[in-house]
């Protein structure tokens, strides 16, 4: 893994806690921070998505067409299923 260094401030408390999980876990402080942070940048990541997703599918024109779509898909098949 390509590292650097970087100097932050934190809490004393912060760094009394991340210690002793770090330590619970058989982790270093330096990796169990990176493990945290990856995982709240992947969070963070699915939630912009999910906000882009509800901010397009809000619009009513899109949920107007995307109702009427479904609609006419409905419309086009047999009650017995798609042969293929």
């Amino acid at each position: 893994m390509n590292t650097q260094k970087v100097a932050i401030t934190i809490p004393k408390n912060l760094i009394l806690l991340i210690d002793k999980v770090s330590k619970e876990r058989g982790l270093t402080r330096s990796r169990y921070i990176t493990s945290v942070l990856s995982e709240k940048i992947v969070e963070e990541r699915k939630q912009l998505l999910k906000d882009a997703y509800n901010k397009v599918f809000s619009d009513e024109t899109i949920q107007k067409e995307q109702l009427d779509t479904a609609r006419w898909f409905e419309g086009t098949g047999s009650e017995g299923g798609q042969e293929w």
